[in-house]
């Protein structure tokens, strides 16, 4: 029962990812010295450099087939990648290393990985990630008017109101459109529903980080 609460709570989701299982397999062929020199590169690659030179170099020196230097290379760039996603309040240090010794992972290597998810360079790390993630424009600038129009070519829509609205985002684009009235209304209440449905779901228990 407690192996298979550990597994459901794993940094790395319900299911292992493939190329972490080849990883954790070909790691018995890998020797400390070799095993930090990839680190470092995986670490320099997750901050947004050029690693494609000292890959080569590390490839060439290595006695391991370029086949499974690969599987390695791509599990830690996953193992990491997948822990720094997730801020340190909600991963504690010992429950990564935990996960890593589920996978069979040496000692000393769960301790290179853990210096790095939990060591100085997390907010390098953390920085990184967040400008390469894919994103959307945020809203820097929000304006509305109400308007009514007194005579239009459709006399059923005379003295109808409608709401105006202008949009600067973050990339700086501008955004105009109008809005009924009736609209705005269901807009209103489709806020205020989704907020109260947030509301209870973080009343939930089940949903509330445990330490």
């Amino acid at each position: 029962m407690a192996s298979s609460h550990a597994k459901d709570s794993s940094f790395l989701g319900g299911r292992i990812p493939p190329e972490v299982e080849s990883m954790s397999k070909y790691l018995k062929d890998v020797d400390q010295e070799m095993f930090r020199k990839i680190l470092k590169a995986v670490v320099s690659s997750l901050e947004g450099k050029d690693c494609r030179e000292v890959m080569k170099s590390i490839a060439e020196s290595s006695v391991i087939p370029q086949e499974r230097l690969g599987h390695i290379v791509a599990g830690m760039y996953r193992v990491l990648s997948e822990a720094i996603r997730i801020p340190t309040s909600s991963l504690k240090q010992e429950a990564f290393k935990e996960d890593l010794r589920e996978l069979r992972i040496p000692e000393d290597f769960i301790t290179d990985f853990s210096s790095v998810v939990f060591g100085n360079r997390r907010a390098v790390l953390d920085a990184a990630t967040s400008q390469n993630d894919p994103h959307l424009p945020t809203i820097d600038e929000f304006k509305w008017r109400v308007d009514v129009a007194i005579s239009t070519s459709s006399l059923a829509r005379a003295l109808q109101p409608s709401v105006l609205m202008q949009m600067k985002l973050s990339d700086g684009s501008f955004h105009r459109f109008e809005v009924p009235v009736s609209k705005f209304q269901d807009l209103r209440y489709n806020v205020a529903l989704i907020l109260k449905e947030m509301n209870d779901l973080e009343k939930r228990s089940i949903l509330k980080i445990q330490d």
